[in-house]
């Protein structure tokens, strides 16, 4: 019988290629495709094979295992070393069910994996800087270093050729004046007191064997000496002013010679017409100091001479290639309209708020005409806005020379922006043409898609993404455009699942957590995670506790479980996670907090004024006490998944006697909350504070009356905002959620939309409803926090998540309401692409689900569901891998639309939701097979 599925290539751990990776044993990863028209049901893999060669040996071994797993399979033969080369692929043994025939997969295709150099001691190359001093004081300008050189002679050919190299600062590297690679910022923002990220590059292809050759590197201030933090930041956070590069190019002939040109004194340091390139300022080029061709072999540069590098000791962190994608620009953006302002100002308007840069295509500039550029991502007025923005210029600046500037972009920065204000302009005003923004951002593979029959919840979960794009550039970002950019541990919390189900972010965020670790556990901090990370805020001062925002060291790895199975992440985060419950939290006689901790709390609900954020209606030390408990019983299950017994009792231990204390601190015996708000009843809810059926009745009764009263407005804050939904839908009041869901009046999800938003914003009104932008300090247009309704769009309206973790069993229970007429979500998973679409159509609910080979799902159809507390447990069908039809009679439950308590002189205005306005159509298994393009899911389409 022949099989029905065929095997990916094998993945090593969560690194995108395999090339340069930093493991020297790599997990190996496989999913499953499937082989001609039938999908295989039931499909589960009993037993694989794996075979290597390594080069250039060629010595083959096959390494057979009887297991049903697929993801992050340990490497089973011996350990990589530095520099070397090995091919793998796999074949795998299943069947479809008990009763049939096992039978063998095709040999997938060849992976290959290359390891980068794995010790300290692989290095000969030296940090080298520039030898004249700099004023730390001051924007730093770029350096360039460069070295001309020749391979020896009669050189053998070349076999390959590698460079690695990392820069303290950001850089750019050339060989004979061709760029090295596409990325962006590189080598990225890590804790430089403890990891430093290095690249790899195979330049096999811009070496000259017979030929002088040229290798150039230019280094900017990027994070590691740019300004960064509050009321004007600070310069050199990591102490020394000195930019470096480290670089180290190798090659290797067919003959077995091993030639290497290592950084050190040898090299030379030349002046760069870029005279600073910060991150919040942006960057300034002087066209009169450009002198050509400086990283090529050119007679007219023949004169150019630079002074000899310095070498500077190696830093301590250690040295990272690392398993996040880099920044590259991913995207490119016309401008959609030039507009005019009343003052006579020129601004181009993108059509869209993004994080990028923008390219000018070519102009001749006057020698000395100045050229500025000014970012922001709102109009106020008709002007530019850039109160938000704080201290940061957010402005490139061009020096003309009289001569061509072609296809000129920034260098070493970045800004959030939909509006560019160009000053300078030669002769007339720009055309269309003349520019184009470039969107960067770590590139991350898309792995999660929505949609539904409402095109403005479709827009919304578009501002979801781009909101997202804009914020992970290299770390997670609160904001994207101001003085900070920082990566906030709360407003990640927040948004980790919502983050992990659109991108893989796996890699990213894992090493993100790792520097989270690190600083951390640092001795002066007395186990009290950093608010930011990396940290440049509270170095001197030592560490603010804070729960929701300290409990990122358990939520964020918990999550990345979640999705990706990866016990690796649980036993290198163990240690922090333990610190910050063991001894960080301040603790109260009850166990609780220390009452007397100060709390951001529920940060920037609506209520609070536009200069005092924290102001919430929600009492931040219940806030702080609800995820204690929570984040205490998570502690329990993630060291009972790690082999830490001892540990996992103690915490499961300490969750009851928490949980008992919380409610006898905040809950009545009747389930009244102290409190008595959105969020309280939320968090009480969605972490199961409550004791018994009768307690989460009241809950459920006075979370209705809460959002009838506010007539359907949230009152919900960073925090809150998180659970709100997902508490409506555990108390069986959907129709409430949606119908908060839908609201367009301020403050709600769709409010922005009515004010021509393309993000999510910081604050629901940003832009106030009489077109004024919010006076307060916290103002940011890019904000990714209060999108993680995202999470209960993809779970409850799109109905999928995963059951265990990596989405082995999966549940499928999607939730209909709010006349929405159809939804679809997709996701492909660690075990392959799990879709579910379903229609209601003349009291008829149709849905169509896949499930991959190798897992298998849970299946709750709507009729199945509880529609009151405390009904019995609720129906399901389990269902292995297969496409899979269902069909039910459904009708609404409860009244559409709810309607709001109101007194005596009000009235319930319709006109506040934003119906459907796209018309459901038939679909069938082919459709839902053909998958999705990114410009299709979203855009509400018509599907008749």
């Amino acid at each position: 019988m022949d099989c029905l599925v065929s095997p990916s290539p094998p993945q090593f751990e969560h690194h995108e290629t395999g090339f340069g990776i930093g493991h020297a044993s790599p997990r190996l990863s496989w999913k499953f495709a499937t082989l001609g028209p039938r999908y295989p049901k039931n499909w589960m893999q009993k037993a694989y094979e794996l075979e290597i060669i390594r080069v250039p040996q060629r010595h083959e071994q096959i390494h057979r295992v009887q297991s049903n797993q697929s993801v992050l399979v340990p490497w089973p033969w011996e350990p990589l070393q530095s520099r070397e080369i090995a091919r793998v692929r796999v074949r795998c043994y299943g069947k479809e069910d008990a009763a049939a025939e096992e039978s063998a997969t095709d040999w997938s295709e060849w992976s290959t994996v290359e390891c980068s150099l794995l010790h300290k001691e692989d290095w000969t190359a030296a940090f080298v800087t520039s030898s004249l001093p700099v004023d730390a004081a001051a924007p730093l300008a770029p350096i360039r270093f460069r070295k001309r050189f020749r391979l020896p002679h009669n050189s053998f050919p070349i076999v390959r050729t590698r460079l690695y190299i990392t820069a303290l600062g950001v850089y750019h590297a050339f060989l004979n004046g061709k760029r090295i690679g596409d990325h962006c910022m590189a080598p990225g923002w890590t804790a430089y007191g403890h990891r430093l990220n290095y690249q790899t590059f195979d330049v096999s292809n811009l070496l000259r064997g017979d030929e002088e050759n040229v290798l150039g590197v230019e280094v900017g201030a990027g994070w590691y000496a740019t300004r960064l933090g509050f009321n004007g930041g600070k310069r050199c956070c990591y102490g020394s002013p000195d930019l470096a590069v480290l670089a180290q190019l190798e090659v290797t002939m067919e003959n077995g010679v091993f030639w290497v040109l290592p950084s050190n004194d040898s090299w030379e340091c030349l002046r760069s017409p870029i005279q600073s390139s910060e991150i919040y300022d942006g960057e300034v080029y002087d066209m009169r100091c450009e002198y050509g061709a400086w990283s090529t072999v050119d007679k007219d540069e023949e004169g150019l001479t630079g002074l000899a590098a310095r070498i500077i000791p190696w830093p301590r962190a250690r040295l990272v290639s690392p398993d996040a994608p880099p920044v590259r620009v991913v995207q490119e953006i016309p401008v959609a309209r030039i507009l005019v302002s009343r003052s006579g100002k020129v601004i181009l308007d993108f059509g869209q708020n993004l994080v990028g840069k923008v390219r000018i295509r070519s102009t001749i500039l006057p020698r000395d005409q100045q050229l500025c550029l000014t970012h922001a991502e709102v109009l106020e007025d008709g002007e530019l806005c850039t109160r938000p923005l704080r201290t940061a210029k957010c402005t490139d600046i061009v020096l003309g020379s009289g001569k061509e500037l072609s296809n000129w972009t920034p260098a070493f920065t970045f800004h959030g922006f939909r509006y560019i204000q160009v000053d300078g302009w030669p002769g007339v005003q720009p055309s269309l043409e003349d520019f184009v923004a470039l969107v960067m951002h770590t590139d991350m593979p898309r792995r999660g898609w929505f949609a539904c029959s409402n095109t403005h919840i479709n827009s919304l979960h578009k501002n979801i993404i781009w909101g997202m794009r804009g914020n992970f550039v290299s770390v997670p970002t609160d904001c994207p455009q101001r003085d900070e950019r920082l990566g906030w541990t709360g407003d990640l919390q927040v948004f980790a699942n919502s983050a992990t189900y659109l991108y893989n972010t796996t890699g990213m965020l894992s090493e993100w957590l790792q520097d989270l670790s690190a600083e951390h556990l640092e001795d002066h901090r007395r186990g009290i995670p950093p608010l930011v990370v990396p940290d440049v805020l509270q170095k001197a001062g030592g560490s603010l506790a804070q729960a929701v925002w300290g409990d990122a060291v358990v939520i964020v790895p918990d999550v990345l479980h979640l999705y990706s199975s990866d016990t690796s992440i649980l036993c290198h985060q163990y240690k922090s996670m333990t610190t910050w419950l063991d001894q960080g939290i301040p603790r109260g006689p009850d166990g609780l907090w220390d009452p007397q901790t100060w709390q951001l709390g529920d940060w920037l609900d609506p209520t609070a004024p536009p200069e005092n954020p924290k102001d919430a209606r929600t009492d931040g030390v219940l806030v702080a006490d609800a995820y204690l408990v929570h984040i205490t019983a998570m502690l329990a299950a993630m060291c009972k998944e790690i082999g830490f017994t001892e540990d996992a009792e103690r915490y499961a231990i300490d969750a009851q006697r928490l949980k008992k204390a919380f409610a006898e601190k905040y809950i009545s015996p009747q389930g009244n909350i102290m409190s008595n708000t959105q969020t309280a009843i939320s968090l009480a809810v969605c972490f199961s504070q409550y004791r018994n059926i009768e307690q989460k009745r009241t809950a459920a009764a006075s979370l209705s009356r809460l959002v009838r009263h506010g007539k359907f407005a949230l009152s919900t804050g960073f925090v809150g905002t998180k659970f709100i939904m997902e508490a409506l839908t555990l108390t069986c009041q959907p129709s409430l959620a949606y119908r908060m869901l839908l609201n367009k009046k301020c403050p709600s999800w769709l409010y922005p939309l009515t004010q021509g938003a393309t993000t999510i914003w910081e604050r629901w009104d940003s832009i106030r409803p009489d077109g004024s932008v919010n006076p307060g300090e916290m103002t940011s247009f890019n904000h990714y926090a209060l999108g993680s309704i995202a999470n209960w769009l993809h779970t409850s309206v799109g109905g999928i998540a995963p059951l265990e973790p990596g989405w082995k069993t999966i549940r499928i229970r999607p939730v209909v309401g709010g006349a929405l007429q159809w939804a679809e979500a997709q996701f492909d998973g660690p075990y392959g692409e799990v879709k579910c679409r379903w229609e209601v159509r003349n009291g008829e609910f149709r849905m169509v689900v896949q499930i991959p080979p190798n897992s298998k799902a849970l299946i709750t159809l709507p009729t199945e569901q509880h529609t009151e507390i405390g009904e019995d447990g609720e129906d399901g069908t389990w269902m292995g891998s297969g496409v899979h039809e269902f069909k039910c009679a459904y009708s609404m439950k409860e009244q559409w639309p709810p309607r709001p308590l109101l007194g005596p002189f009000e009235r319930d205005d319709p006109g506040d939701i934003w119906h459907d306005s796209s018309a459901v159509g038939q679909f069938t298994m082919a459709e839902l097979l053909a998958g999705r393009s990114d410009s299709q899911v979203g855009s509400g389409r018509d599907k008749s």
